[in-house]
């Protein structure tokens, strides 16, 4: 089976599931993408990652890097190895003093940690044959950001669009007090936007 690399070109609230995210990952130099439905708290600590944020406390994540740091584990590279009823299956491939070892592990955990090493993610041909969806080219090489379409859930992003700039930074400040990065984004981007 061939291996391909994917990366992370999108986070998203999943259309087919409420309360739900969506990461999709795309074939690096390929026009194959993978949306994959994961849970809020994945999608934040993916979030965080990708942002380059600093939360207060560690997240779960963090910890679990910083956990493997200590002992001397290192993340190599993470693998998409199966898919079953629509279901992703992954793999750590990680490394100690003396030997390396593969450790399932849950999709969402595995991209979440594979952010924070900067490692490479991988799936098969067969993977990205069943479950990918294919992306037209219409001859220019579009470069999408790492995170798109996030709205809060008191409403969608044209509800932010509404808000004046004073109370886009109040509530900006209050989600980070609350540490839910996902809106933080969404805020902080809509903020940005308007040239501040």
């Amino acid at each position: 089976m061939k291996r391909i690399e994917l990366e992370i070109v999108a986070l998203s609230h999943s259309i087919t599931q409420t309360h739900s995210y969506a990461v999709v990952l795309g074939e690096v130099n390929g026009l194959r993408r993978i949306p994959i439905v994961i849970g809020g708290f994945e999608a934040q600590a993916i979030a965080v990652a990708l942002e380059r944020m600093n939360p207060s406390r560690p997240l779960t994540h963090d910890l679990m890097k910083n956990f493997m740091l200590a002992f001397n584990v290192e993340l190599h590279e993470v693998v998409i190895n199966d898919l079953q009823e629509g279901i992703f299956y992954s793999q750590l491939i990680c490394s100690g003093a003396n030997d390396t070892v593969e450790i399932d592990s849950r999709t969402s955990d595995a991209l979440a940690l594979a952010v924070r090493f900067g490692c490479p993610i991988y799936t098969y041909d067969t993977i990205l044959d069943q479950a990918g969806v294919l992306m037209e080219d219409d001859g220019k090489k579009k470069k999408e950001s790492n995170i798109t379409s996030i709205t809060t859930e008191q409403g969608g992003s044209d509800d932010l669009k509404a808000m004046s700039l004073e109370e886009l930074n109040t509530l900006l400040n209050n989600v980070l007090e609350q540490e839910d990065y996902i809106k933080a984004i969404a805020i902080r981007d809509e903020i940005k936007s308007r040239g501040k």
